[in-house]
């Protein structure tokens, strides 16, 4: 049984309950979907993040071997400022990720804390249950007995 299944089993199926377990399902959709999506945009951001750390040894890796000539220096410099551009590009994509990423997680921890109410209610709601049910039937072991304590009194009399 999958972690969801174990919780909506845990809801119980009480008729009253019915609209809080549909609105616990919705939660729950969100709150899966808001993690799968927090997924994504980390995946997302570790992948700029390396984009960025390779561009970064590209630039790091090319030396200059003494003295050059003018065509060379001139192809050189042309490098350095693309790779150098691209590597801005490349680590404000990352720093972008980065806030998408937070913005995920921080979806994900709100839809998450308003699954976890729904179900605290649900299991607050079938424990309150329980206790009633456990209540009546001792109410009425309690009946039994006084009925048959007063037969075996009146017995006892006659």
């Amino acid at each position: 049984m999958s972690d969801a299944e174990q919780r909506r089993a845990a809801w119980g199926t009480h008729q009253d309950d019915a609209g809080l377990r549909a609105v616990a399902r919705v939660r729950q959709v969100r709150e899966e979907d808001a993690r799968i999506g927090l997924q994504q945009a980390r995946g997302e951001e570790a992948a700029r993040h390396a984009a960025a750390a390779e561009l970064q040894r590209q630039l790091m890796a090319r030396r200059v071997s003494g003295a050059m000539r003018a065509g060379e220096f001139v192809t050189h410099h042309a490098w350095v400022a693309a790779v150098g551009s691209a590597l801005s590009d490349a680590e404000e994509q990352a720093r972008a990720a980065g806030t998408v990423a937070s913005e995920a997680e921080a979806r994900w921890r709100s839809d998450r804390a308003r699954l976890e109410a729904m179900e605290v209610l649900l299991e607050r709601r079938l424990t309150e249950r329980r206790e009633a049910k456990a209540r009546a039937e001792a109410r009425e072991l309690d009946d039994i007995a006084g009925q048959q304590w007063a037969r075996r009194r009146a017995a006892g009399e006659s």
